[in-house]
């Protein structure tokens, strides 16, 4: 009896989840399908954009998540890249799903070597250490130039059409689809993923360290093991940008695109996937418009927007918005 009404008190709280996860992905597919018919003649910008959006996910999962601090995460985002990249152009694997494949375990690897090394240390020495290795990662892709391309890029990849039928045309179509397909799925395990035991574990981790480990748990186990599922999502995103542009270049391994991550993440709100993906997008159409309108103050205008979300909306633009709903919609209920 008590498993039954366990069972009914909870089943409300699920149909509830559910409906929001299911509404989220609904919202993804309209936005993509809104992107595409408003946006015909740019969909390598909505692509870039979906591909940093998996960067951005990765990087919510340890920060927002997990409470681990890192300035470094385009070394698992880059790591994919040129894994894709790699498998392309010097063993010539070129179907874009193997590709993905290489970019997902490059990206792990990444994820496993961060790990070990940034979870030896707390807080800022943590901010430390993640800068160090976003800069060894980027110098060893620069020296390592007869595998990368070095400073030049690693160009010459040509990946073979989708399932054998849909080739990457110059406008983008098929990339487009592809990158859509990849974040739906990727933010429906990530969604099961932050709900699971695992994902509340990780959730206690940040709150309560030493209280997880009195219980019997492992934190470092549980981060590390969250480090390689962000590596592998990071690396998805690394090797979609692979196989939508045709190259690899230092850039993908940059520090710059580390913190601007970051700037996305904290824009959208932490410890939320439709934050990280509300950041991604408000920032990337935000640099892009302004960038464009002022080529010469572009970033006062990015800076004052960032100052601005920081001090009138501390919990990102997604978590305000939420809250404010969810204090109106308790209102006039």
């Amino acid at each position: 009896m008590a498993a039954m009404n366990d069972a009914m008190t909870s089943a409300p709280g699920k149909g509830r989840k559910l409906g929001r996860d299911l509404a989220g992905l609904a919202a993804i597919l309209a936005l993509a399908v809104l992107g595409y018919l408003l946006f015909p003649n740019n969909l390598a910008l909505l692509t870039r954009i979906t591909a940093i959006a998996l960067l951005v996910l990765s990087l919510d999962l340890v920060t927002g998540y997990c409470g681990v601090a890192t300035l470094g995460h385009a070394a698992l985002f880059g790591s994919g890249a040129y894994a894709a990249g790699i498998a392309a152009v010097h063993f010539g694997i070129t179907d874009p799903l193997l590709m993905l494949a290489c970019g997902i375990l490059g990206g792990s690897l990444a994820g496993l070597v961060c790990g070990v090394v940034i979870l030896r240390a707390h807080g800022l020495p943590q901010l430390v250490l993640s800068i160090a290795l976003i800069h060894l990662f980027h110098e060893f892709a620069n020296k390592a130039s007869s595998w990368t391309g070095g400073s030049d890029g690693l160009a010459g990849i040509a990946p073979d059409p989708l399932l054998g039928h849909f080739e990457f045309d110059l406008w983008g179509r098929t990339a487009y689809v592809f990158a859509i397909v990849l974040l739906a799925v990727v933010f429906t395990i990530l969604r099961l993923i932050v709900r699971s035991p695992f994902g509340m574990l990780c959730r206690g981790i940040k709150e309560d360290p030493i209280r997880i480990r009195a219980m019997g748990a492992s934190p470092k186990l549980a981060l590390m093991k969250m480090y390689v599922i962000s590596g592998a999502v990071a690396g998805t995103g690394g090797a979609l940008n692979a196989i939508s542009t045709q190259v690899v270049g230092l850039d993908s391994l940059s520090f710059t695109l580390s913190a601007e991550s970051l700037v996305m993440l904290v824009l959208g709100g932490t410890g939320s996937l439709f934050g990280a993906l509300t950041g991604t997008i408000v920032f990337m159409f935000f640099e892009d418009l302004v960038s464009a309108a002022n080529p010469f103050h572009w970033l006062t205008m990015v800076g004052a927007l960032l100052i601005a979300v920081v001090l009138f909306a501390p919990k990102g633009l997604y978590g305000t918005v939420a809250g404010l709903v969810s204090r109106w919609w308790g209102t006039f209920r």
